[in-house]
């Protein structure tokens, strides 16, 4: 298997375990009464795994593209642009005129 589709596995399956983390917080601290609803019907389990599913989705998303963006080097030669102080322009008002087209 490439190593890159090696790489987006492995930090979808941390964005998992982190989901199924915030999944068990979320159980745990009953918010909106999840807890007792998930254990007190019988489509409590199936409601379980979509909700770990769907931050599964979200998590690993997160976890794939923060690790992505952590790839890129560091572009810290100086260059920053090719204007140098010469390059601004004097900043006083130029008169210019205009004519007034109410009045005719």
């Amino acid at each position: 298997m490439p190593s890159h589709i090696k790489f987006l596995l492995r930090h979808a399956a941390f964005g998992s375990v982190i989901a199924a983390a915030f999944v068990g917080l979320v159980l745990w601290s009953n918010v909106a009464n999840l807890w007792h609803l998930v254990t007190h019907t019988p489509e409590g389990p199936f409601a379980v795994a979509i909700f770990w599913v769907l931050c599964t989705i979200t998590f690993g998303s997160v976890q794939m593209g923060i690790r992505i963006m952590m790839l890129a080097d560091r572009d810290d030669e100086g260059g920053g642009g090719t204007r140098g102080p010469q390059a601004v322009h004097d900043p006083s008002a130029i008169p210019v005129r205009v004519q007034d087209h109410r009045r005719a």
